[in-house]
């Protein structure tokens, strides 16, 4: 069944367990299925951007709605001998020797040489009434994601990020009706000379509910009553890392928590890899996909560097015990 998941396999151990099946998880795969590697992709099937109808800025693949090009990636490893497992990760142990055991949730475990982390990150929205029910659709966050559709129509920054005055001042080149709410986020003098230079509006706050006709978004109320029309509300979500599974194997991180990496991908912890927005908060679906085939490209070297190595110990053994022999 095409983009089906295929966990019919007794197999436990493989050369790589990827946790994460999204473009990461899945072209890490994909290459290294290709490069004949024993692999498992193992995915909860509940990606980030499923609230989305649409993904775009994916050359080839642009305003095609996210699962389904997850179901072609999905059938796409099939092809090559990859399996596709459906379940939660608990937890990344240390193996023996010099390997990882995989928890599941409900107790099984898989073991491999190398693990790749493609888990992605969670979004966390502001407490407003009516914001969840619309994020994906009519309350969303990347311009470049987005930006195209609404353009030059009158659109809302809610500011509740550091960043929420520079995604209002990027926002303005898609639509010429942008007005910034400050709601949490004040703004500077020089965010607000900005603000005017640029010819972004700014209504001060906060929002008190986003308000709705027929499912779809029709304006912002704001704490005094007033509404503001929008076709669009645009928010800066507090992004977490789902990265809980590598926990305890003493992986760098930098000063935010975040998983520090390599430009292949690997953390500080050999044989432990990471791709996509579970080290990279910016990075879009088609970035995720380049990230995991960079790091199966690097990942399938260092199993070669040790076969080799292990190949090179063995013939020396070999051949000194042939030479004692004799």
């Amino acid at each position: 069944m095409t983009g089906a998941f295929n966990d019919t396999t007794n197999r436990t151990s493989y050369d790589v367990i990827v946790i994460g099946g999204g473009a990461g998880g899945l072209n890490a795969a994909l290459v290294l299925a290709r490069a004949r590697r024993s692999v498992v992709v193992v995915d909860s099937g509940e990606p980030r951007n499923a609230p989305s109808a649409h993904m775009h800025s994916f050359l080839s693949r642009d305003g095609v709605p996210p699962l389904s090009v997850l179901e072609t990636g999905r059938a796409e490893i099939a092809r090559y001998g990859a399996v596709l497992l459906k379940g939660q990760v608990d937890q990344v142990e240390a193996g023996e020797p010099g390997g990882y055991v995989v928890r599941l949730a409900g107790g099984a475990t898989l073991d491999a040489r190398h693990v790749v982390l493609a888990s992605g990150l969670r979004d966390e929205l502001p407490a407003v009434p009516g914001l969840r029910a619309l994020w994906g659709k009519d309350v969303i966050f990347c311009p470049y994601c987005h930006g195209y559709e609404v353009r030059d129509q009158p659109l809302v920054v809610l500011g509740v990020h550091p960043a929420s005055a520079g995604q209002a001042l990027l926002l303005r080149q898609w639509s010429h009706d942008v007005v910034y709410v400050p709601h949490s986020q004040p703004l500077t003098e020089e965010d607000r000379e900005r603000m005017d230079a640029r010819g972004v509006r700014v209504a001060e706050g906060p929002v008190s509910c986003v308000l709705t006709e027929g499912g779809r978004l029709r304006a912002v109320e704001l704490a005094d009553g007033r509404t503001l029309e929008c076709a669009a509300v645009f928010v800066f979500p507090k992004m977490t890392p789902n990265d809980a599974a590598f926990d305890g194997l003493g992986c760098a991180r930098d000063e935010a928590g975040w998983l520090v990496t390599d430009r292949a991908g690997r953390t500080s912890r050999p044989g432990l890899w990471a791709v996509g927005n579970v080290v990279d908060s910016r990075a879009q679906a088609v970035t995720a996909a380049g990230m995991g085939a960079a790091a199966a490209f690097a990942l399938n070297h260092d199993l070669v560097d040790e076969e080799i190595e292990q190949a090179v110990a063995a013939h020396r053994a070999a051949t000194t015990a042939t030479a004692t022999v004799r």
